[in-house]
């Protein structure tokens, strides 16, 4: 009975529609070293990759954004805030690199999109509709690998190794990733939320994904 029961459930949790977040919220309400969203996907391999997401916190120490690791990296593609005000770490194959002078007011949302391309090595952030130089982290290694992508915790271990003192608190919403580097037009239209093509590895407007501990899903306030 208890493996029929088992069978059941595995079968309900593969069978799991994708779901519209749109004018929904992911509400990171505490510090933990447990909760988070793990977001799903087929994909091995990205030889370039855009992320976008929208977040506000209060927070003013380091956090987490997007953590992306695989069974050979721990941090294939990161997105850290580290303590500074002004600097967002972004990691690519365990290499990393730091942009400078941004600004992130607390309590306030704030738009991010983050580029990387392993055929030349090069990285660049968008923040609040504006881009920063690009930066050089690691080339000719596309990431590869079974991705476990988690979202309110920063991995230092394959899907797991979280520290509290690393967690988003939060909200994080439209959040998409594509395997390609976007174009500047496609990233201003994200960035003043007019037309974009979806993200075709995540798609806010077609997620699949699990939560762990208590992450809640919300209506976005902006749009109360």
């Amino acid at each position: 009975m208890e493996k029929l029961l088992l069978l059941i459930a595995v079968i309900a949790t593969c069978s799991a529609e994708p779901e519209d977040l749109s004018g929904k919220v992911f509400v990171f309400p505490k510090e933990s070293n447990r909760d988070h969203v793990k977001l799903l996907t087929s994909r091995t391999s990205f030889n370039s990759v855009t992320v976008c997401l929208r977040f506000l916190t209060d927070l003013k120490r380091n956090y987490g954004l997007f953590s992306l690791s695989t069974p050979s990296h721990n941090n294939d593609f990161v997105l850290f805030k580290i303590n500074s005000e002004d600097v967002i770490r972004m990691h690519a194959r365990d290499g990393g690199t730091d942009f400078l002078s941004l600004s992130f007011p607390t309590n306030t949302w704030h738009s991010m999109c983050a580029t990387w391309q392993s055929e030349n090595g090069l990285a660049q952030l968008w923040v609040d509709g504006k881009p920063t130089i690009k930066r050089f982290i690691k080339d000719g290694q596309p990431i590869t690998g079974a991705p476990s992508t988690i979202l309110g915790q920063e991995q230092d271990a394959y899907g797991g190794g979280f520290d509290a003192n690393q967690c988003f608190i939060g909200m994080i919403t439209k959040l998409h990733m594509w395997d390609r580097v976007l174009s500047a037009s496609e990233l201003k239209n994200y960035m003043n939320d007019k037309h974009f093509t979806p993200g075709n590895v995540f798609d806010w407007t077609s997620l699949d994904y699990e939560i762990t501990g208590q992450v809640l899903v919300e209506e976005d306030p902006e749009l109360m």
